[in-house]
């Protein structure tokens, strides 16, 4: 019977992954020269570490030296995984399922005793499946519309030459292709274009890897080059069927993958709303940002009983004979999407928060008419600002604007008069600068009563700015009337 509630076992499971990450994988994975997309190699210490506490192995049976696992707990321990690294999840999600398909399904016993005990033995052996080429990507779904009676054959083609096989083609975005001892490899034989699996090993005369880029999935993924590749007869597999499991009935490997990613932000993004001060307290205790974060904790643990139950499933085939479960639903994508925008929408909405937050509704005596928020860059610096209108009846206008620029070296691509400290004055207009302990103070002053501005610098970064046709005295009482103390202390 299908339960959320988990065994000692598994969670004896989850917990060591888990500490294993916190411990060796996390260190290695945030390390500031990794930051770079372009410079992020593959783990390869990491994966050689999780081998050695067996989860390169853990789908594979007892019997040929595994843990035996089943999908479920193979689903925990990728999200696990993918908490500290993605790629160094997909590798292992990959090596490990491809071996209990091959060596505990479809390897002959003589295979098997060629292949088994170096994969058993050697803490680097990892196995690739290649198969994606281009022109055959159904998950496009560019036959939305049209049946297809059959799947394009493969461009990559075996011919039976002798006691050999001679593949000629080309596999796109492998994943571990890198570092992969032995391939899985994909390819049409015979006349009729039949598709057939062959054992391709690294070292096959003919075969070369080039890695991608730009990478399309996790796992270190490159290309696989056969230029008459040669390979014995004995390396065919008889039957491939457990390989491509029916869309509905497969391990939800890739979606556990990326429930870890949703959770690694999750994550971050808790840890910075606890840590960020913002009105005199953490911003989770505003309401915005805390109705936002429960709502990713909610998708996340929706779009995890999903994929477990798919996963329980697939581990159950007899459930969908009595009709005890419905086939994996396709929700787990959406969820997914809903999930990336959510949080993305949590960065903008506190970025609000804070802003706003400083932006009353009356202000110099006047009600506000209009409030506009806005992030960008000016001069390579990142800048934060609220700018808000005041105005009555009679025609008196106030412009409010709060701005975070960053640091000083913002300040100063802001305001020309940043580094002046004195007084100028012309017939119809005196302007001031000095500067008051850490606050530097600007005025402006129209002498025949218009437009006066009134501004201030607090903790060389945030900018105050009250500026219309209200005199000085109002616009500086208006500025004083904000929480300026409390605006000095964010960082």
């Amino acid at each position: 019977m299908y339960s959320l509630h988990l065994s000692p076992e598994q969670l004896q499971i989850r917990d060591t992954v888990r500490d294993f990450v916190a411990q060796e994988i996390k260190p290695l994975a945030l390390n500031p020269n990794r930051l770079e997309a372009s410079a992020r190699p593959l783990l390869v210490e990491a994966l050689e570490q999780a081998s050695r506490i067996g989860l390169r192995t853990f789908a594979l049976s007892e019997d040929a030296g595994g843990a035996g696992a089943d999908n479920l707990a193979c689903c925990i321990v990728t999200e696990e995984l993918a908490v500290g690294d993605p790629d160094v999840a997909a590798v292992l999600a990959q090596t490990s399922i491809l071996a209990r398909a091959l060596f505990d399904v479809l390897m002959t016993p003589e295979q098997r005793a060629r292949f088994l005990p170096a994969f058993v033995a050697k803490h680097r052996y990892h196995i690739a499946l290649a198969e994606h080429e281009d022109g055959r990507d159904s998950m496009l779904g560019v036959n939305y519309h049209r049946p297809q009676a059959s799947e394009p054959r493969f461009s990559t083609a075996a011919v039976r030459s002798g006691d050999e096989w001679i593949i000629q083609g080309r596999k796109d975005r492998v994943v571990g292709a890198s570092i992969a001892a032995l391939f899985a490899v994909r390819a049409s034989v015979g006349d009729d274009g039949a598709a057939a699996t062959l054992l391709v090993p690294r070292d096959a005369p003919g075969l070369s890897v080039r890695e991608s880029s730009p990478r399309w999935q996790h796992g270190a993924c490159g290309s696989v080059m056969f230029d008459h590749c040669r390979v014995p007869a004995q390396n065919y597999l008889p039957a491939d069927a457990a390989l491509f499991a029916d869309e509905g009935r497969r391990i939800p490997q890739e979606q556990a993958l990326a429930l870890g990613i949703g959770r690694a932000a999750y994550e971050a993004a808790l840890d910075y709303a606890q840590l960020r001060v913002q009105g005199g307290r953490p911003i989770i205790e505003h309401q915005a940002i805390g109705a936002k974060l429960a709502e990713i904790a909610v998708r996340l643990e929706v779009a995890r009983a999903v994929i477990w139950r798919a996963a329980w499933t697939s581990d159950h085939p007899e459930a969908f004979a009595d009709a005890n479960l419905g086939a994996e639903p396709e929700q787990v994508v959406r969820l997914f999407d809903a999930t990336a925008t959510t949080l993305h929408e949590v960065g903008c909405d506190g970025l609000k928060a804070r802003r706003q937050s400083f932006v009353p509704d009356q202000f110099a005596g006047l009600a506000r008419t209009d409030l506009k928020t806005e992030r960008g860059g000016m001069a390579g610096f990142t800048m934060a600002r609220a700018e808000a209108r005041y105005g009555d009846n009679a025609g008196k206008t106030v412009q409010l604007e709060v701005m975070d620029t960053g640091g000083m070296a913002g300040v100063m691509g802001f305001a020309s008069w940043i580094g002046f400290q004195g007084e100028r004055e012309d017939a119809g207009r005196r302007e001031s600068t000095r500067r008051e302990g850490n606050r530097v103070i600007h005025e402006e002053i129209d002498k025949v009563g218009g437009h006066n501005e009134y501004t201030l610098v607090l903790a060389e970064r945030f900018v105050v700015s009250a500026k219309g046709s209200a005199d000085i005295g109002t616009l500086k009482s208006g500025v004083a009337s904000l929480d300026l103390g409390k605006l000095e202390t964010l960082k």
